[in-house]
């Protein structure tokens, strides 16, 4: 069985499966419960000679020194290949209360050739606001790993000058969260879809009672909640696990024209439609005959080209599809004739062309 063959396979397994009840905290996230981005800049420190010389490396290691009480004079220029400058990132979860930590990424923003050994300094993270919410500081955990020669070869694996740290930086400043700011919840859905939000709707209001939910457009449905913290804790809590049965996907396939990644949605149908399949193979070889004149002519050996063209063609093979057939029938014809991802992606887009296909098809 080819590759082909095995992708049309596990493509027609999945399809055997019908949508199933999801529960509400999987197919939506509370409104205003978020993660925030916070970063900032620092140093790290305890390289093996893998850092850096540049100007605002130096710049850095001199403010940090006189934060410490020690002036460099002016004109000196300090030997720092075990310093580099860093970009510190992290996020910030919802209702991450302060004392608590979370885990950073470290980035070498200049030459440094590894993080590999280094500690990063004590380093404020700052939200888009401008406001320091957390604190980083730690020994870095490094995953790649890299090599130079003298003479200039070079072996990488993986990224040596990117790092992490867990649990590397302390918040020090809550964020506000609207959790409890308003009379009501609202559920936003990962995958708008009017009819997922209605059902929504319908089972928070069978629970809950009539008019408790609301569906607002697409993507939220907003909920009646209890001021009370707790109460509304327990509320959430309540709604969250509920289940229902989401809409089933809009009619679409995806094709990556790079990896020959072919995903086809299970409510695609095709008009009828007749589809040819063949091959046409050029071959043309050169081969040199050699012309060699009689003993008694007066003439000169000759070197000639002779080029030998091939022409072979497969027998084409076409099928007819009728009304209302599914892309699981198509798959499976095609499957039969033996056609390759990048003969499937050929096909597909002539079928879009020609109207005969009732869904989207998208190519990234």
């Amino acid at each position: 069985m080819n590759g082909f063959k095995v992708f049309c396979f596990i493509l027609l397994l999945g399809w055997q499966f019908t949508a199933s009840a999801e529960r509400i905290k999987d197919v939506s996230m509370v409104e205003g419960v978020r993660s925030n981005q916070l970063v900032g800049y620092g140093l790290v420190v305890g390289l093996p000679g893998t850092g850096e010389q540049s100007r605002f490396t130096e710049q850095s290691f001199k403010g940090m020194l006189n934060s410490f009480g020690i002036t460099l004079p002016a004109n000196l220029k300090p030997k720092i290949k075990n310093v580099a400058a860093v970009a510190v990132h992290a996020e910030l979860p919802p209702f991450r209360k302060p004392g608590q930590t979370i885990d950073i990424t470290v980035s070498s923003i200049g030459s440094a050739g590894s993080l590999r050994g280094g500690t990063l300094l004590q380093t404020f993270l700052k939200g888009v606001d401008g406001n320091v919410y957390a604190i980083a500081q730690g020994s870095l955990i490094v995953g790649g790993l890299g090599a130079e020669g003298l003479d200039g070869s070079r072996v990488v694996i993986n990224t040596p000058t990117v790092g992490r740290v867990p649990n590397g930086a302390t918040v020090e400043r809550a964020v506000k969260s609207p959790f409890m700011q308003n009379d009501y919840i609202t559920f936003n859905l990962n995958r708008p879809d009017f009819t997922t939000a209605k059902r929504l709707e319908k089972t928070i209001n069978d629970l809950i009672g009539p008019n408790s939910a609301q569906a607002l457009d697409a993507a939220s449905v907003r909920v009646i909640a209890p001021r009370d913290a707790s109460q509304r804790v327990s509320y959430l809590s309540t709604l969250e696990n509920l289940e229902f049965t989401p809409a089933d996907t809009s009619a679409k396939i995806i094709v990556n024209s790079r990896t020959g990644t072919i995903v086809i949605g299970k409510n695609v149908k095709l008009q009828p439609a007749a589809i040819t399949h063949g091959s046409l193979t050029v071959s043309i070889a050169e081969q040199q005959d050699v012309n060699q004149p009689n003993a008694l002519a007066e003439g000169e050996t000759v070197v000639t080209n002779q080029s030998i063209i091939d022409v072979d063609r497969e027998n084409s093979k076409a099928f007819v599809f009728n009304p209302g057939v599914t892309l699981d029938d198509l798959v499976r014809a095609i499957n039969e004739v033996g056609a390759a991802p990048g003969d499937l992606m050929a096909i597909l887009e002539a079928l879009k062309e020609a109207g005969a296909i009732n869904g989207q098809l998208v190519v990234i």
